[in-house]
This record gives structure tokens, C-alpha cells and sequence, in this order.
């Protein structure tokens, strides 16, 4: 089993939460506005965060924490449907 962060595997990482990222923006639950907005806020803080810890300390690992934080605030407001997602390829959801 390869364990190591590598730097193929972060921009594939940043590639997925990005993608994700992008897609509940335009998927937020009207009806629970105010919370679907928290959660995206927290998980577009975290992306951010990966971005700078990458930018200012070149720092594989904090930017992969990072990373899973921000996807998991997606997949947290996917799965109590803050987020209207059927993409299981992005989130921990069924497909329709």
C-alpha cells in the first residue's frame, strides 16, 4: 500500500473538491438556506486554506488535511441534503 502524499495525488485532490465545490453552489437546499451556506462557507475556507498552506509553507500534508476537511463539510451537507447532489462519484450519496 502506497501511504505518501504526493503531488499528483493533491492536484487530483484539489481537482475533485473543486469539482464538488462548484457543484453545490448551484445545488444549495433553498428551504435551509442560512445552514447549506455555513457548510459552504467551511468547506470553501478549507479549499482556501489547502491553496495557501500550499502557496506559503509548500506543505503536502496540512494541504491534504485540508483538503479532506473541506470535502467532508461537502459531503456532510450532502448527505442532511443541505446540498440537492445525486453524484456518488463526489459525495457519499446515491445516484438518482
Amino acid at each position: 500500500m502506497n501511504n505518501t502524499i504526493t503531488l499528483k495525488k493533491l492536484e487530483q485532490y484539489f481537482s475533485i473538491t473543486k469539482e464538488a465545490l462548484d457543484k453545490v453552489k448551484n445545488a444549495l437546499d433553498e428551504k435551509r438556506l442560512k445552514e447549506a451556506n455555513d457548510f459552504l462557507d467551511m468547506a470553501q475556507r478549507y479549499y482556501d486554506d489547502a491553496h495557501y498552506f500550499w502557496k506559503t509553507k509548500h506543505d503536502l500534508v496540512l494541504d491534504f488535511a485540508a483538503l479532506n476537511y473541506a470535502h467532508g463539510w461537502l459531503d456532510a451537507g450532502a448527505r442532511i441534503k443541505l446540498f440537492k447532489v445525486k453524484d456518488s462519484r463526489l459525495f457519499t450519496v446515491d445516484d438518482e
